[in-house]
């Protein structure tokens, strides 16, 4: 067996996926097991390298002493995700340590795939795609308006008015997120004069929520989970960043199809618990974010695209 340990959220998930897939060609005959939420197992389904999904919330979870033949740390730096880890009994554990180093500054998806290469298991990092479900709402345009933290969240107000802008240029508008982002997602929709059915926040399962971005004309979101599978499945994105800058976290820079809008600095304060959106995301436009769309290379925009001039509401 191999366990491997990232009991975290579904950007997460999806910016391992590189990772796990070296780790499924390099342990044939083994047994993956991926230690994470329960909730996220329909995403590790997705992925075609993992066998089954042990349930863990995070590092206060204890692990049953499995015996697995390797262990792999895609969780974090130590001690703690190495302990956890080492309680299992493994044959042998990788991780970051002593060698290979953890480096701060590095996009997450090329961290976890240097790691592997050190210990001899060799990763791609564009493998980054997942099987694609189909979808409850084919060729919406989404508008995720949620974030974990509310430094990470543009003001609802300009997602209205995006979304607003979005709707009368004749696309099919859905407004995304948890059941407990539901309100959010309802005042987006509400003042953007968009119909209740157009909530799709709290109704829709995550392998639901994939195959609704798969089949997307575009997504507009924040630095969220939801991002991540429009770069899995190749789906037109406009990813708006705060505090963390996108060359660690954002969309890979050779795919014309993602465009990353980011007005903050190298090294941008982080008080996560912040719920004020951050400064970066604040100097940016309904316009700024409309004009980013229109760059995304090899999509066309409908006929009525409105133009920047026009996306008034949330300067």
């Amino acid at each position: 067996m191999i366990l491997v340990l990232r009991a975290l959220g579904v950007g997460d998930l999806a910016t391992g996926v590189p990772a796990l897939r070296g780790l499924r060609r390099a342990f044939p005959g083994e047994r993956l097991v991926l230690a994470a939420p329960a909730w996220l197992a329909p995403l590790a389904g997705l992925t075609g390298a993992v066998d089954e999904v042990l349930p863990c919330d995070g590092l206060d979870d204890e692990l049953p002493r499995l015996r697995p033949a390797v262990a792999v740390n895609l969780h974090g730096r130590g001690p703690q995700s190495h302990d956890l880890l080492r309680a299992t009994r493994p044959g042998r554990l990788l991780a970051f340590g002593d060698a290979p180093r953890w480096r701060p500054d590095e996009h997450e998806v090329a961290r976890w795939c240097r790691m592997l290469r050190w210990y001899g298991v060799p990763c791609d990092e564009a493998d980054l795609g997942l099987t694609r479900p189909a979808s409850p709402r084919p060729g919406a345009t989404i508008v995720h308006p949620g974030a974990k933290s509310g430094l990470r969240r543009w003001p609802p107000e300009r997602f209205a008015a995006l979304a607003r802008a979005l709707a009368e240029a004749g696309h099919d508008v859905v407004v995304t997120g948890s059941p407990q982002e539901e309100p959010l997602a309802r005042r987006v929709a509400g003042e953007a004069g968009l119909p209740a059915t157009a909530v799709l926040a709290g109704a829709t399962r995550l392998r639901d929520l994939a195959g609704l971005v798969g089949h997307a004309r575009l997504l507009v979101s924040g630095d969220t989970g939801i991002a991540h599978l429009a770069t899995a499945y190749g789906t037109p994105s406009v990813v708006l960043f705060g505090p963390v800058p996108p060359r660690l976290w954002g969309p890979p820079p050779d795919r014309p199809q993602h465009v990353a809008v980011w007005r903050g600095h190298a090294a941008e304060p982080g008080d996560t618990a912040s719920e004020v959106p951050h400064p970066a995301l604040l100097a940016v436009t309904v316009g700024e974010v409309l004009a980013a769309a229109r760059t995304i290379r090899g999509w066309r925009p409908s006929p009525c695209w409105p133009s920047t001039a026009a996306a008034t509401g949330g300067g």
